[in-house]
């Protein structure tokens, strides 16, 4: 089996007007990772702009077309590059790109997961009402893995390429990534790692551009997809019952 590294893993970062840490983003994406891929989802702030002149695969939406969208054309720029996983990380600076070797020492050691880097540590300073939805949404999300699964909502991922390449996944927007999770357990027969990380937020210190995510919107839009597909499976108690009892995979070690 062949180990991943920095030489076969690409790193996709959707980017909707992100000028403010974009190319932080990309720089420190950079030291870690040889081949990276910037989707630019028709940003009218310069976005492209800031990362035209580094190594990276750039790709550019005319118009705004979803993270959802944004992730499917990455993923298959990074096919066509023939890595053997992609990692993912939001444009706005709250992933840090130092985490990425932990993660792929994490997929090394768990052949095959779908790694997830999870904000498990200093998890005090996200807002009350993030934490909220997410631990709603893991609620949710595990129930249709069929496992129990740490931070569903985070965007900085690792699949590896029996994952990424899965084709016609269904879903838009956040939907896309809940969707990724549940068809990488029940498609591809893939578990999940969560990897501890710290994930920043804005503050006194540092500055970010506000969250493209909308609690209840998007809450409600990944909530009714993964009802409909709970209930689409049937035997919802038993299903229930079954990914209770199966505890979510922590690499503390990574």
């Amino acid at each position: 089996m062949t180990m991943l590294d920095r030489h076969n893993v690409a790193v996709v970062i959707p980017a909707l007007n992100e000028r403010l840490r974009i190319r932080e983003v990309v720089s420190e994406a950079l030291q870690h990772i040889d081949h990276v891929i910037v989707v630019d989802d028709g940003s009218d702030d310069g976005t492209s702009d800031c990362v035209r002149d580094l190594a990276v695969t750039l790709l550019r939406h005319e118009q705004r077309m979803g993270k959802g969208q944004s992730l499917r054309d990455g993923f298959a720029e990074a096919t066509r590059m023939g890595v053997l996983a992609v990692a993912t990380m939001d444009g706005d600076g709250q992933h840090k790109a130092s985490d990425l070797p932990r993660m792929i020492a994490a997929a090394n050691r768990h052949p095959g997961a779908l790694v997830i880097g999870a904000r498990m540590k200093k998890r005090a300073s996200q807002p009350w009402y993030r934490r909220l939805g997410n631990d709603f949404g893991d609620w949710g999300i595990s129930w249709g893995c069929g496992y129990r699964v740490v931070d569903t909502q985070s965007g900085q991922r690792l699949y590896p390429r029996a994952v990424f390449t899965l084709p016609d996944v269904p879903g838009e927007g956040f939907v896309f990534e809940a969707q990724m999770l549940m068809s990488a357990s029940r498609e591809a027969g893939a578990g999940v790692v969560a990897v501890p990380v710290e994930a920043r937020y804005a503050s006194a210190e540092q500055e970010f551009r506000k969250s493209h995510f909308r609690l209840f919107r998007d809450l409600y839009n990944i909530t009714s997809h993964v009802v409909k597909q709970i209930v689409g499976r049937g035997d919802m108690l038993r299903e229930y019952a079954r990914t209770r009892a199966r505890p979510p995979v922590i690499d503390a070690d990574a």
